[in-house]
């Protein structure tokens, strides 16, 4: 499977703009699923009465442009928004295949530092595995690929890959450098993580998008705007599992 992330700079509250350089890049990328920054229609930090302002239901006018966008290009999109729902505002990311269908969303479970907690509301609904092209992709946001258990929960639930929109500011350069390879190895998947660059607001994003493989291999984005391209192979995943069955060793009996 062929798959592009979208290193970019954020235009904040411009949603047509947005959806503009999404079509670009899926055009350009000749790849099977492509993968935007956290909050990509809208920017993340932009403040919380814009963030209810832009926040749409799963099914508004933001998804039917990427579903076509999807269907123009024949490329698979995740990307981030804020979500109005039951009267709160979560942030979220959608999964749109190639035909237009929505094959899944998910809620952001763990809201980082004081930035998220003015804005969004936590999800308590857990991430879960769609299969799609025969993969089993499991979705987070940002934070969530910090804590070690969302990752493992979606291994055990058969991921094959994982799937992170992010806005990871400086200095947290050991997210993309440390974390995002220790839970691909660790937990024998792919991390795809797409990240923003440049600045926005009071941050400065470090970008370093990266694909992380089982076996050990990151391709990696620099601190520029960029669309990383990756190639996850089925047949080496299949070789680094049977040589590293961390998941098959566990002792669950042992820690729950």
């Amino acid at each position: 499977m062929r798959v592009a992330l979208l290193q970019t700079v954020s235009r904040p509250h411009d949603v047509a703009g947005n959806l503009a350089r999404l079509a670009e890049a899926c055009a350009a990328a000749d790849a099977d699923l492509l993968v935007t920054p956290e909050m990509f229609l809208t920017g993340y930090d932009i403040g919380a009465d814009a963030v209810a302002a832009l926040a749409e239901p799963a099914d508004g006018p933001s998804a039917d442009a990427v579903t076509a966008i999807a269907r123009t290009s024949g490329t698979a999109v995740l990307y981030g928004y804020p979500e109005r729902h039951d009267g709160r505002v979560a942030n979220a990311v959608t999964l749109v295949g190639p035909d237009g269908t929505r094959l899944a969303g998910y809620r952001k479970t763990h809201l980082f530092g004081a930035l998220d907690r003015a804005c969004f509301t936590a999800s308590d609904t857990p991430p879960a595995v769609v299969t799609w092209n025969g993969w089993g992709l499991g979705l987070l946001v940002c934070y969530d690929v910090e804590f070690p258990e969302t990752v493992r929960a979606l291994a055990l639930a058969g991921a094959d890959a994982v799937l992170v929109p992010t806005a990871n500011m400086l200095p947290y350069d050991h997210v993309p450098r440390v974390l995002v390879p220790a839970r691909a190895w660790e937990n024998q998947v792919y991390v795809a993580y797409a990240n923003w660059c440049g600045t926005e607001g009071s941050l400065t994003y470090g970008g370093l998008s990266c694909v992380a493989g089982p076996d050990g291999a990151v391709v990696r984005a620099g601190r520029d705007p960029e669309l990383l391209v990756a190639e996850l192979d089925r047949s080496a995943l299949a070789v680094s599992r049977r040589a590293n069955p961390y998941l098959a060793d566990r002792r669950p009996d042992l820690y729950g």
